[in-house]
């Protein structure tokens, strides 16, 4: 009798998957749902399923502050995707930013958030990312900051009273937003070339107080009043939004009030507060342009239209 032939290999219901191509982590929060050169550059775009994650929202969504972190969490991962490189040695300096020289002069074709790594302050660049504008920022907290945004963003740390370091921070800037009036801005500062300022601004809510509250807020009242009063001076297009006071509230639920007396009394979204500095970029006026919000039941569609709207009202 012929021996029998041997039986193919049994194929096991456990085999191990062959690798696929990865699927991207959805990691950008919706908070800013907004709808050039930044060194280096990201590979590739963002995928479909990244931008619809972006924009989908729900009442049951983890809030932004968590979003937040998940994203600063997840950074290396994000990176990893786009084909970003490894980020810096261990002593959070790369070799290259230390011979750079100061004599460079870049295209202003940069926005520079101050405040970078307070929560509001990461809410504006997450918005800037989505706007995919070049940024810097600066920062108290260089690598940390960097593992969260990797190259899409250029983070700085430096004495802000020190000429050569304000000179390097603005260096290819064309607008300044600072979502927080600490005394970031001084007469000192060399704003040449620097074509509009966004601050975002507590200053009607520091003077709306009174009692122990008012006592409390004094030195915040009397920053305001300083950082205000030197953008002014210098000349340069401003958009100075005095919001209510700042609450870590989901944004876009919403609408808004941008009557007289409205900051001084409301209360702002950090999360909205951060849309609007980034919509205001790209409406700069001849000269200043002061306004009040806080949120209440005004829907804003278009913020295009009503910039223009509100600007042109200011200048008749």
């Amino acid at each position: 009798m012929p021996a029998p032939s041997a039986l193919p290999p049994r194929r096991c219901a456990f085999t191990t998957p062959q690798p696929s191509a990865p699927t991207p982590p959805l990691l950008l929060p919706s908070a800013a749902r907004l709808s050039r050169r930044s060194r280096p550059r990201p590979r590739t775009t963002p995928p479909r399923q990244l931008v619809a994650a972006v924009r989908a929202k729900s009442k049951d969504e983890a809030s932004f502050t968590d979003r937040i972190l998940d994203y600063i969490e997840g950074g290396p991962k994000l990176r990893r995707w786009y084909g970003a490189p490894d980020l810096l040695p261990k002593d959070g300096v790369a070799k290259d930013e230390e011979d750079e020289t100061s004599d460079i002069e870049e295209p202003r074709d940069a926005v520079l958030v101050t405040n970078g790594d307070s929560e509001i302050g990461q809410m504006v660049i997450l918005s800037l990312i989505l706007k995919r504008a070049r940024i810097k920022a600066l920062v108290k907290d260089k690598r940390s900051t960097e593992e969260a945004f990797g190259t899409y963003v250029e983070c700085m740390v430096g004495n802000l009273e020190d000429k050569s370091f304000t000179k390097k921070a603005l260096r290819g800037v064309r607008a300044v937003i600072c979502p927080a009036d600490d005394g970031f801005f001084s007469d000192l500062m060399d704003f040449k070339g620097v074509q509009h300022i966004v601050l975002l601004s507590q200053l009607s809510v520091y003077r709306g107080s009174g009692g122990l509250q008012a006592i409390m807020n004094s030195n915040l009242r009397k920053l305001a009043e300083r950082d205000e009063e030197v953008v002014l001076a210098s000349n340069i297009p401003s958009t100075i939004i005095r919001t209510g006071s700042m609450q870590s509230t989901p944004g876009g639920e919403r609408g808004f009030d941008f009557t007289e007396g409205a900051a001084a009394k409301g209360r702002m979204s950090k999360e909205d507060a951060a849309t609007i500095c980034v919509e205001a970029l790209e409406y700069i006026p001849q000269t200043a342009f002061i306004f009040e919000v806080a949120n209440g039941d005004e829907k804003v569609t278009d913020w295009k239209a009503w910039f223009a709207e509100r600007m042109n009202t200011a200048t008749s």
